[in-house]
């Protein structure tokens, strides 16, 4: 089982060691993990200069010496994105090299974070098109190996708002799966929306179904955990999803090189028997 999106203490809303992070993904029978820390480039966001690159790099060699014949454990980073610091995120990566690079977008118009109170004076137009923009850009870049959670806004809009349907967006979706297409960049399926609000993945089905009709093949999947009893968690039924959609591999790294693994081949050995 892969779980490409974790984090710990390296992130600013997380306080969890790496160690039991890992020590929790063996438990939870996940074989591969990607922590995946805040890196914050806007200063307007709470964890701008908070990450540590090095002290994270060295708790990744530290994990594999612990827990290297149980578990894989990938150095990943979770970096935002927006076009006002995209010349600060690629200095970054020109110094420090990573296996797997997700890149988000968490902000709004003047690098606000788009949480609840930012739909106090937005609809839901004025949010998710631009948003859409912005992971376009972040495809176009070269910097990112995957998209995180590419329907997020969903899970912050307030009650009132919750009145998010993908369907509505379906041409702009499609311009996007072109763009990542064409960079050969993955978005993710990140659980965390079946354990929360919005109580689907995010993204869910439908755009999942698009992707794949559009060509997309390139998946990633990731719980968003902040806490050890979330990984893994909804990764089973996740796989069920994709295949049910038309896609049949997620992707694997190593040094940012992508492979491919056959979700029947990430099925536990029963519930490939149960299948069959």
């Amino acid at each position: 089982m892969l779980d490409y999106h974790v984090h710990t203490e390296f992130s600013i809303d997380c306080k969890i060691p790496m160690p039991v992070q890992c020590e929790a993904a063996i438990a939870a029978g996940v074989t591969e993990i990607a922590f995946c820390d805040h890196l914050d480039h806007e200063p307007a966001d709470p964890g701008y200069g908070y990450y540590r690159p090095d002290a994270f790099l060295a708790s990744i060699d530290s994990c594999r010496d612990l827990f290297g014949d149980r578990l894989t454990v990938l150095a990943g980073v979770e970096a935002d994105f927006n076009e006002r610091i995209a010349g600060q995120v690629e200095k970054f990566f020109s110094r420090y090299q990573f296996d797997f690079v997700i890149g988000s977008v968490h902000y709004g118009e003047n690098g606000r974070i788009i949480f609840q109170d930012y739909f106090d004076d937005h609809d839901w137009d004025d949010v998710y098109l631009p948003y859409l923009e912005r992971l376009k850009l972040a495809a176009r870049s070269g910097l990112f190996d995957t998209l995180g959670h590419i329907d997020l806004p969903k899970r912050y809009a307030p009650v009132n708002k919750r009145t998010y349907d993908p369907l509505r967006y379906k041409d702009e979706l499609q311009q996007l799966f072109k763009v990542l297409i064409e960079h050969n960049v993955s978005f993710e399926i990140n659980t965390s929306g079946l354990r929360q609000t919005p109580r689907t993945s995010m993204p869910g089905p439908a755009i999942v179904r698009w992707y794949a009709e559009a060509g997309g093949r390139l998946i990633t999947i990731g719980t968003d955990s902040h806490a050890p009893q979330h990984i893994g968690s909804g990764i089973p039924q996740t796989l069920d999803m994709l295949e049910l959609c038309g896609i049949d591999s997620v992707s694997s790294f190593r040094g940012r090189q992508r492979s491919q693994r056959s979700i029947e081949s990430l099925r536990p050995a029963q519930a490939v028997v149960d299948r069959a």
